[in-house]
């Protein structure tokens, strides 16, 4: 095995399938779409080279700037909350369900598999004012309350849109998490308690050390994911009140697609990229601090 992947030829040989076939289907298309950034126009109409025009667009169109700031917001609450109770659930299924975890688990990763559009149908038919009240109105009602009209107000929208795509993915990071957390030797844990550590010196000082490479890799997911958020949007709110509820991923679909200028598009494309780029590499480089620190 040794002689085999020492071997360069056979390295290329056994890799050059799969990088030609990924050169193809991911790099080539993230180059072009960075080439249409400094034009303008479609291909109906033809492009037009405006050189670095559409980016300084970006930063006097105030539409991207409120996309840019629900972007931000949706994608730092919903990390915290999505890896925050998905670690929770994984340390319910290690440490008190045990072995009797895995109906729970099934139960609760449930939601990952069902499709987006038929969680935010369900979700509208609970939050809806008209033409009847749904559920949450009714309780609502129920306890003195008056209906609130959900989707008619951008601040209320981004709190239901939170909650449904928690909803949807917390089974999904309590299922990772929980692979990094069976690892954890018992042995090392049973000493611990053994002298004298109580469990919140044993989850902080041994549990989340130990499970850091899980950790991190489900805050990569969770920051990335939510950054190019999308389907969930559009299948529930579909970017409003107004633009209230447009991320950046929406305007930019938008922007291509509905008014035919895939130089800006792509433009806003580039900046997600970035952004991405920005949150994954701070993120590498605080868990690299936190280990030297250590």
């Amino acid at each position: 095995m040794e002689r085999v992947l020492g071997d360069k030829k056979t390295i290329l040989v056994l890799l050059g399938p799969a990088l030609i076939v990924y050169t193809v289907v991911m790099l080539a298309p993230v180059v072009i779409s960075m080439g249409y950034a400094f034009f303008d126009g479609n291909a109906i109409t033809g492009f037009t080279w405006t050189g670095t025009d559409n980016f300084q667009r970006l930063f006097d169109d105030p539409d991207v700037r409120s996309s840019l700031w629900f972007t931000l917001k949706y994608g730092l609450i919903l990390t915290v909350l999505q890896v925050g109770l998905g670690y929770g659930l994984a340390l319910l299924y290690v440490f008190v369900l045990q072995r009797g975890s895995a109906l729970v688990r099934t139960l609760i990763f449930f939601p990952v598999v069902l499709p987006t559009v038929a969680v935010a149908l369900l979700f509208q038919k609970l939050f809806e004012i008209a033409p009847q009240e749904g559920p949450v109105n009714a309780f609502l009602g129920v306890l003195g309350g008056s209906p609130i009209d959900f989707f008619g107000d951008g601040g209320h929208a981004f709190w239901v849109v939170i909650l449904m795509d928690l909803w949807r993915s917390a089974g999904f990071y309590g299922v990772l998490l929980y692979a990094g957390l069976v690892d954890v030797p018992e042995e090392m844990l049973e000493s611990a308690r053994l002298e004298g550590a109580s469990t919140y010196r044993l989850v902080r000082h041994m549990i989340i050390p130990l499970s850091m490479p899980v950790l991190l890799s489900a805050l990569i997911f969770s920051i990335n994911g939510t950054l190019k958020v999308f389907d969930s949007i559009v299948a529930l709110t579909n970017g409003g009140p107004g633009n209230e509820t447009t991320p950046l991923t929406l305007y930019m679909f938008q922007t291509s697609f509905s008014y035919g200028d895939y130089g800006y598009g792509a433009s806003i494309a580039l900046m997600l990229t970035v952004l991405c780029l920005l949150f994954t590499v701070f993120i590498f480089r605080s868990a690299r601090r936190d280990v030297t620190e250590a």
